[in-house]
């Protein structure tokens, strides 16, 4: 039901707004035919000195004022139509609504001012333009200055127009009386239509801001619930990962260490009484060993990330930034001041995973919108330096990712230094017989 609503209230507005056009051109066309019938008469009853006398200009000919009221009420409706149905740029808009105003003000002046209600309908296209607090004072200024112009012209023109009244005395006082009161009745009715208008259009708007409102609410819900499932689904997978570590080394480890002990108890045993049996059984814990070592490699070699797997280690980082600055929004630019060659494994490993958690550690607690990764090599050693614009800290303390990062790189005998000015940022250092490569930048962004 809250889905049908501000559709259903958009419905309601445009049929009262094209009611309102409708009762408008019913009107002008009304007065105008009025006007042009009353003065055939006049001239077909040679009244036309007496009628003329009473003037203070020549009006135009009746089937002429007819027309123009008829074209100006057309070219309003075209301009309004244009204007409600956004088929113009900004700029095309202000234009359209200035020669909007312009055939509003040509309307009353053929009409002779006898009818104004057509400024409420140039007024309701400007209100149905109107989007959001930032436009409030433009929707003021233009709607003044729309008044002020009409007013003015009406002020300018009246003692240049036929009045309304010098038709009506062509006829009975009874039928005079009738006229004037079916006039102001139209000016009520439309008054009436407008403000009707105005007030679905205010209902209307309330409407959509509670439902924005809620939906607003809903969004922000579902986000915690998201969040609280991340860190669940997170959890889960380290569980799992625990769990399968202690699977393959028990599986690994455990049943060749099991292995090599219990042929140790029988060397123990059997290195007096029989040397050459021992020294057999010493070469089967050997060859025991050595297969328990190609298990764990196995094992270990399973860890490394899929992408080092596949692709150069270039490739391999490069892809990794892609994929996260288009997820995470974050603009990354990995910045190549050399890349390292002839790197073993577990180094190309490690610099892998100090970007990956560098990256991360600047979205997830420092907020960061753009990041730098520079890589690069000197002689005897590769560096990596992850710069953020994030929150920063006036005390850097080691989380777990810190930490595990400092354990990586001292595996290697490398180091890991980190600071906050102006953001943070990460340096790590492995020593490492590389050469220099030719510079290059990636920019990374979600575009």
């Amino acid at each position: 039901m809250a889905e049908i609503m501000p559709a259903d209230g958009e419905s309601r507005i445009r049929g009262l707004y094209r009611l309102l056009a409708v009762y408008n051109g019913l009107v002008v066309f009304l007065m105008a035919g009025f006007m042009s019938i009353t003065q055939e008469k006049i001239v077909s009853s040679m009244a036309a000195r007496t009628f003329l006398s009473s003037l203070p200009i020549v009006p135009l000919p009746a089937a002429q004022g007819f027309l123009l009221a008829a074209g100006s009420f057309l070219l309003l409706v075209l301009l309004g139509f244009l204007y409600r149905r956004q088929l113009l740029r900004s700029g095309g808009q202000y234009v359209v609504f200035l020669a909007e105003t312009g055939a509003c003000v040509l309307l009353m002046r053929s009409l002779n001012l006898a009818y104004d209600g057509v400024v409420l309908l140039v007024v309701a296209d400007l209100m149905h333009r109107y989007q959001g607090e930032k436009q409030s004072w433009l929707l003021v200024g233009a709607m003044f200055g729309l008044y002020v112009i009409a007013n003015y012209n009406l002020a300018v023109f009246q003692g240049h127009v036929a009045p309304f009244d010098a038709y009506a005395a062509y006829y009975r006082p009874s039928v005079q009386a009738w006229l004037l009161a079916i006039k102001n009745g139209f000016v009520s009715v439309n008054l009436i239509l407008f403000v009707s208008w105005l007030v679905l259009l205010v209902q209307n708007k309330h409407r959509e801001k509670e439902r924005i409102a809620s939906l607003n609410r809903q969004l922000g819900e579902a986000n915690r619930k998201l969040r609280a499932y991340a860190l669940e689904a997170e959890r889960m997978a380290e569980t799992r990962e625990r769990n399968r570590l202690a699977r393959e080394i028990h599986d690994t480890l455990g049943h060749a260490l099991t292995g090599i002990a219990a042929g140790l108890d029988a060397c123990i045993i059997l290195v007096d009484a029989a040397p050459e049996a021992a020294k057999k059984q010493l070469a089967k814990i050997r060859e025991t060993a050595r297969r328990g070592i190609t298990d764990v490699r196995r094992s270990v070699r399973k860890l490394r990330p899929d992408d080092l797997e596949k692709l150069p280690l270039r490739h391999a980082m490069a892809r990794m930034v892609a994929e996260f600055a288009e997820s995470s929004g974050m603009k990354i630019r990995l910045v190549a001041l050399g890349w390292p060659d002839h790197l073993r494994e577990d180094e190309e490993e490690v610099l892998y995973r100090v970007v990956q958690e560098g990256v991360t550690n600047a979205n997830r607690h420092g907020h960061a919108t753009e990041v730098i990764v520079t890589i690069g090599t000197e002689p005897g050693r590769v560096y990596l330096i992850i710069a953020d614009n994030g929150a920063g800290c006036s005390e850097v303390k080691p989380g777990f990712g810190l930490r595990h990062m400092r354990e990586r790189l001292e595996l290697l005998h490398g180091r890991l230094r980190c600071w906050s000015d102006q953001g943070f940022t990460l340096e790590a250092v492995i020593p490492a017989g590389t050469e220099k490569g030719e510079a290059y930048d990636i920019d990374h962004d979600r575009g």
